[in-house]
């Protein structure tokens, strides 16, 4: 089995997708300060199922995601694939090629793909459990484990032995045995703690057995009595209902009659309506002949009173005409008189001119 390609997106300084291909005779990642060697190393640790934020050199798994720069938006998603020459079969898998990945979103949703397939973390740690690799293991070094190696901190050395001699494996194995016998160890004393909780309630149970039994019984000779009561009450309803029934045929009929008398109600009722629609019709044609009198009438009196006026009028004009005329009589006598005052005064003028003219002839 042989480390053949590490891809690499969207994790920690890696913001565009770097691919490193481990070819024959690679051993090692070697580079200046800063320039993301330690972050290869995480990424590998990070896909192989590391959970502790801590061995990532971070604060939270969020922080493992890149958060981009001034230039550069930040990435919503990180993703690492490492894959593997599964040429000697030492995977138990059929795949000469063995691709694992894992995938953490801002969300805080994770998942882990195998061959492209989604699947559990234990699946991967199983799938690498016989061949030294996992997110712990000392397969792949970087500078600080080599002081610890060195300077033996916290029994380094003697975990790399073990794990070189193929011992870890049976620690896991041993690890996880024990864990299962402690919970076996618990079960049992919960089955324990039933049992005598069990026994404790068991008279009481007893107890209620013989009140269930009797309430059985007390329940069958209820449904007994219940079914004869209700056989007495069905045939007691079923003559109710045959009184009814002779009832509602007696109220049919009468229901026939009722709607015969009815319906010669409802024709004299039609005879009715026709009548009066006649009647409706004269009074209607009666009531148009005495508008138009009504009309005729009052035009008459329209008339009437506008001779009426003019007769005023006339009278009035006569009269003043009369007492005109009467006046004017009055002035002719006096205008008359007048004349022959002066008709009279002119025959004595005439008398004195003609006795002067004599005088003046002589």
């Amino acid at each position: 089995m042989q480390l053949s390609k590490l891809e690499i997106k969207g994790f920690k300084s890696f913001g565009d997708k770097v691919v490193i291909n481990f070819d024959e005779g690679i051993t090692g990642i070697v580079g200046p300060n800063g320039c993301g060697k330690s972050n290869v190393v995480d990424a590998i640790r990070w896909v192989l199922g590391e959970q502790k934020t801590r061995a990532l050199r971070s604060d939270k798994m969020e922080n493992v995601i890149f958060n981009g720069t001034k230039n550069r938006k930040p990435q919503q998603m990180a993703e690492v694939s490492l894959s593997f020459n599964n040429t000697k079969n030492l995977l138990p898998t059929e795949y000469s090629q063995v691709t694992i990945t894992r995938r953490y979103y801002r969300t805080g949703d994770s998942e882990y793909l195998l061959n492209g397939v989604t699947c559990r973390l234990k699946d991967i740690n199983d799938l690498f459990l016989d061949t030294g690799i996992g997110s712990d293991s000392y397969a792949i070094i970087e500078l600080k484990m080599v002081d610890d190696i060195l300077n033996d901190k916290d029994g380094s050395r003697r975990e790399l032995f073990e794990e070189a001699a193929g011992i870890s494996k049976f620690k896991m194995r041993k690890k996880q045995t024990l864990k299962k016998l402690e919970e076996t160890d618990k079960d049992l004393e919960r089955v324990e703690d039933l049992l005598f909780e069990i026994n404790k309630n068991l008279k009481s149970l007893e107890k209620q057995a013989k009140q269930t039994e009797k309430y059985h019984e007390i329940k069958e000779d209820y449904k007994n009595a219940s079914i004869d009561l209700a056989k007495v009450s069905v045939h007691s309803q079923h003559e109710e209902i045959q009184d009814l029934l002779k009832k509602l045929d007696a109220q049919n009929d009468a229901r026939t009659q009722y709607n015969s008398q009815i319906n010669e109600k409802e024709s004299d009722v039609e005879r009715v309506k026709l009548d009066m629609v006649n009647k409706e019709k004269l009074l209607s044609d009666r009531q148009k002949t005495l508008n138009e009198h009504v009309n005729l009438i009052r035009t008459f009196e329209s008339d009437k009173k506008i001779k009426n006026e003019r007769l005023r009028f006339l009278n009035d004009k006569s009269k003043s005409l009369t007492d005109q005329i009467e006046l004017d009589k009055q002035s002719n006598d006096r205008a008359a008189f007048s004349l022959d005052s002066l008709t009279k005064e002119k025959e004595s003028a005439e008398k004195i001119f003609e006795e002067v003219s004599l005088k003046v002839g002589n």
